[in-house]
């Protein structure tokens, strides 16, 4: 297998909830909620970088797509890492994030590794770490 992941797709129990969330709150951009027209197939993309999307898909649909049975929340299954090249840019999608609607469950602070991250929920309960790793070069 190549790596070529191209989508990342979020369950979510309210998809106008998480798509005015991400939308609205963080500022991604999206074309809305799309293939409203099938039963199981509204869904919201956002555009994260090149060749990368975050997709927006309710848990019921995911669970009848893939044969499997819808299970309870774990937000501690897996994390999303959005990296930036400062402290600075930590705190303020921190804030972001929270005027959003983000539950912050670990607020921006100096890591043990040198690093500098904060993590949040959002209203899905999915895991967010906004992370500064000095080791990291960004480009944008």
């Amino acid at each position: 297998m190549k790596p070529r992941i191209s989508v990342i797709t979020l369950g979510v129990d309210d998809l106008e909830r998480s798509l005015k969330f991400y939308r609205d709150g963080l500022g991604l951009q999206t074309d809305g909620i799309v293939g409203q027209e099938f039963e199981h197939g509204a869904v919201a993309f956002f555009e994260l970088q090149a060749g990368l999307k975050l997709a927006l898909w309710n848990r019921k649909d995911i669970a009848h797509d893939t044969s499997i049975k819808l299970s309870p929340i774990s937000p501690t299954e897996f994390t999303i890492g959005h990296n930036v090249a400062s402290k600075e840019e930590v705190n303020i999608v921190m804030e972001q994030a929270e005027k959003a609607g983000a539950k912050i469950t670990v607020r921006a602070h100096d890591t043990f590794w040198g690093g500098y991250s904060g993590y949040f929920q959002d209203p899905d309960e999915h895991v967010w770490e906004v992370v500064w790793n000095p080791a990291w070069e960004m480009t944008e």
